[in-house]
């Protein structure tokens, strides 16, 4: 069965840095779109970044270009999310997903999701 484990969440303060990691089993990374989301408490889950697989375009949403990045390692079957110049506003449960359609994975349909890693930072 498809496996999304997320890490790399924890406190940090405003203007600092984090860098996400989802490690996948069980898919290949490099034939699939991988996306992150993110749900702030008592918000809808939103979308923060996504790679395509067959292009390698990348996608963000508005409040966080600029700062974040994603990337991925296809050898290590893994997807990262750097994340710099944090705001208390990222603060959120961070997840990674992944889908064999992009459209569908922008939206939030994605086939398989992790449990999500924690981020908070402090103003």
């Amino acid at each position: 069965q498809v496996q999304l484990v997320e890490s790399g969440g924890g406190l940090v303060q405003a203007g600092g840095s984090l860098r996400l990691s989802c490690a996948v089993s069980e898919r290949s990374i490099s034939r699939y779109h991988m996306a992150w989301f993110r749900q702030a408490p008592g918000k809808e889950r939103e979308f923060v970044a996504a790679i395509h697989w067959v292009l390698g375009s990348l996608q963000y949403a508005d409040p966080v270009k600029g700062r974040f990045t994603i990337s991925k390692d296809n050898a290590k079957n893994t997807v990262y999310l750097q994340m710099n110049n944090l705001e208390p506003t990222d603060t959120a449960i961070y997840s990674c997903a992944t889908a064999g359609s992009f459209r569908e994975l922008v939206r939030g349909r994605g086939d398989y999701w992790g449990q999500g890693t924690q981020v908070t930072v402090a103003s």
